[in-house]
């Protein structure tokens, strides 16, 4: 890990204002956790703040596969992910993301999701089929992005991911976001729930991983990732969703959450497969990632 955590920082400070927005965030609440250093650069995507970490030159591919990350937030990602970073990077794979405030998977948030991916796609040759991964209330932004664009994803990964409104972070929080009165979401969960609508992603055989805590109480696992599963069984595609549950584990910092070889390994082959001409890719096994286990 050293080599790793040394070649990161030449590299973050060979890059003159690259990942700067640490140090605003920094500058800006000085209680906020330490946000990731690792290369890369952040921009601005119809006035909101944008990032892409890039894997090292001789590392980097035509098309670029990527990870679109979610959610960025001014604390998100934090330190706690380094490492998972990391990886997807010294494997050649980019990683981005756009704040888009407390979108909670609604249509506002996933029009920005889209300019991030019209502006990384086009102007930047990336892949055109990134692997999606949420944490937390990242969950909703993803998922409800990938039932929108099944045909753009190449897989869907998660950390303790929420998945129904309901749940987290309650129709009461959630229907400013998507400009209702909780009373409309409500009657309109059926068309803004993503875990209503997730067999949208079972019938694309769109493959997932997800690492959940059965003791979490803010994102509960039944609810959200178990319900998930379930809809993929009904959809009789069970064997594409694969479910790691951490027993004992709530919604907290775990290492092992951020440290899931399962999870890293699944979004970065689902990354390069996406980045493939075959548009069959997704569902097609290759190599095992590179990946530093220590």
């Amino acid at each position: 890990m050293n080599k790793i955590y040394g070649t990161v920082l030449l590299l973050t400070l060979a890059m003159a204002g690259s990942w700067a927005w640490a140090d605003e965030e920094k500058r800006n609440n000085p209680g906020a956790p330490e946000r990731l250093d690792l290369p890369g650069e952040t921009f601005q995507i119809d006035g909101h703040n944008a990032f892409v970490l890039l894997p090292a030159e001789e590392h980097r591919s035509e098309p670029q596969p990527w990870i679109m990350y979610g959610p960025t937030l001014p604390r998100v990602p934090d330190l706690h992910e380094r490492w998972m970073h990391e990886q997807f990077l010294e494997s050649g794979v980019a990683v981005a993301g756009i704040d888009a405030g407390e979108a909670y998977g609604s249509p506002r948030g996933s029009k920005l999701m889209t300019a991030l991916y019209d502006e990384l796609t086009g102007k930047r040759h990336f892949s055109k089929k990134p692997c999606l991964l949420g944490r937390s209330r990242g969950g909703l932004w993803t998922s409800a992005w990938a039932i929108a664009n099944p045909d753009k994803t190449a897989g869907l990964a998660g950390i303790y991911p929420a998945y129904d409104l309901r749940t987290y972070p309650g129709l009461a929080r959630a229907c400013g976001a998507y400009d209702l009165t909780e009373s409309q979401l409500t009657a309109d969960l059926a068309t803004h729930n993503p875990i209503a609508r997730i067999g949208i992603l079972a019938k694309a055989r769109i493959p997932v991983c997800i690492i959940h805590g059965d003791e979490d109480d803010v994102v509960p696992l039944k609810e959200n990732s178990l319900a998930l599963v379930d809809a993929y069984k009904a959809a009789g595609v069970g064997t594409l969703a694969n479910l790691i549950v951490a027993k004992g584990q709530g919604h907290n910092y775990w290492e092992g959450f951020f440290r899931s070889l399962e999870v890293v390994e699944f979004a970065i082959k689902q990354a390069k497969a996406g980045a493939s001409a075959n548009d069959t890719a997704k569902n097609i096994e290759t190599p095992a990632a590179n990946i530093d286990r220590e």
